[in-house]
């Protein structure tokens, strides 16, 4: 009967371990979310018009375009991390970036880059704000009391960072509609009846 829970215990605690996903980190230690996108037949000017639409157009609320040129496009982005607690939530913080885009022909490449967290605190009106102008970088390290609140707005980054690549990627996929051109107005000339 032992041998039994034990092995259940272990099945369910390695199920759980695999289900926590997280960033990789880059060669300077920071985390990092990074993909590498074959499209075929788009030529980069296609590839960096459409992302620069993107982040101007769609994704307007959340990212502000820092530079741009005939390849790439720099981007900086704020997301707000929800602390959920059973069926009511509020925003606990939130987690700026750096987005970053380069394209060739036939592939383009984009990675979402220094995380940095702010938390968030009621101000007298009840409105959630900014605690402090300091941010905390992502991938540092906490102590043991604040581990578990740490890792949980590291996952939640971590999925929302997944859900802007799916949008990303399906945005940059698709033909974008041709915009109509406004119609001319006409004079009306009251001398011809």
């Amino acid at each position: 009967m032992r041998s039994i829970l034990v092995v259940l215990f272990s099945i369910c605690s390695l199920c759980l371990f695999a289900q926590q996903k997280n960033f990789s980190k880059d060669d300077q230690g920071k985390f990092i979310y990074y993909k590498v996108v074959d499209s075929v037949n788009l030529n980069k000017q296609v590839l960096t018009s459409r992302a620069s639409k993107f982040v101007n157009d769609f994704y307007k609320k959340q990212l502000k375009q820092s530079s741009a040129t005939d390849s790439s496009v720099l981007a900086t982005g704020k997301v707000v991390i929800d602390k959920t607690l059973l069926v009511a939530g509020h925003p606990s913080g939130e987690v700026s970036y750096q987005f970053i885009f380069e394209a060739r022909d036939d592939k383009y490449r984009f990675w979402l880059t220094d995380f940095s967290f702010v938390p968030y605190k009621r101000d007298r009106y009840g409105n959630f704000v900014a605690s402090t102008t300091i941010s905390t970088p992502l991938e540092k390290p906490v102590g043991k009391l604040n581990a578990g609140e740490w890792t949980a707005i590291q996952e939640s980054a971590y999925s929302k960072a997944v859900k802007f690549a799916e949008d990303f990627r399906k945005y940059l996929a698709t033909e974008l509609p041709a915009q109509p051109k406004p119609k001319k107005t006409e004079t009306i000339s009251t001398k011809k009846w």
